[in-house]
């Protein structure tokens, strides 16, 4: 707990946690538009009828309410993680960038200690950040959908677990965040591969996936795309299982498995290497 409570201290008396935080509310805010325009526009017109079967089932299941409404209730997700993975890389960079990692570790010897209380104060900001953002979205998605003369679809069950797992999410983001910052001590060095990756990463796997699976005629390929962890993130909150993706529960279980992995090669990165 003392760990725990020096690591919260170390980020509270920066300015960077609550300019990460006002980011990632002004993102949220744009992204909820678009959304809440998105699902206007599916929920109100008819879908073309000039499609292919694969093509129909689709438009079928994302014109589906309560998938918009999951949509909308996990608004803002997708640069939310990036600021909490940020803030996890900054948590453990900053201590190389100041040059007090040394002190930390003759402070506490056991470094495992020091990553787990990390690990453990990322993973608490990231669902931190997760509240704020699932306190904006209930009553704006709620005023969206009276308006539009729809149930709210807040008490549907698939709705409810696309919130909750959205804050799973956000936890282990910022799991990934702190292995990030080992693996690379550099501060703008891990900043800029991680917004370069998550950004631009993402949708280049995603095009080059769907591409590859197009041109070969192998619709298997094109899901290969969702062990990366942003776009197995998005999977995860899906209200319906679209047609032509895996179920949801594997993007949660993807998250996981990375958490493990980067968490643990974290700490024993850590534990054995020279820190001066």
């Amino acid at each position: 707990m003392r760990l725990v409570k020096a690591e919260f201290r170390k980020l509270l008396t920066t300015n960077t946690w609550w300019l990460f935080a006002l980011g990632a509310i002004v993102t949220w805010a744009a992204t909820f538009a678009l959304n809440a325009l998105f699902a206007h526009f599916t929920l109100t017109q008819a879908p073309p009828t000039d499609v292919s079967p694969e093509d129909a089932a689709n438009l079928a299941a994302v014109s589906d309410q309560v998938y918009q409404a999951a949509n909308l209730y996990t608004s803002g997700q997708f640069c939310g993680l990036l600021f909490v993975v940020l803030l996890g890389i900054l948590m453990v960079t900053n201590e190389f960038h100041h040059q007090t990692a040394t002190a930390t570790f003759l402070a506490t010897p056991h470094r495992t200690s020091v990553i787990s209380a990390k690990l453990g104060v990322a993973s608490i900001i990231g669902v931190l950040f997760w509240l704020i953002t699932t306190a904006l979205n209930i009553p704006a998605t709620m005023i969206f959908f009276q308006s539009e003369n729809l149930p709210t679809h807040f008490g549907d069950s698939s709705v409810q677990r696309a919130i909750l797992l959205n804050g799973l999410a956000y936890l282990l983001w910022g799991i990934f965040g702190v292995g990030i910052g080992v693996l690379m001590r550099s501060q703008i060095a891990a900043t800029v591969t991680a917004v370069l990756a998550y950004v631009l990463g993402t949708a280049i796997v995603g095009f080059l996936f769907t591409l590859l699976s197009q041109s070969l005629d192998q619709p298997w390929i094109n899901n290969v795309q969702y062990a990366l962890p942003s776009i197995a993130s998005g999977l995860m909150v899906a209200g319906r299982d679209l047609p032509d993706q895996p179920a949801y529960w594997v993007g949660g279980v993807i998250l996981v498995a990375w958490a493990v992995v980067t968490g643990t090669v974290g700490t024993l990165i850590t534990r054995t290497r020279d820190i001066s």
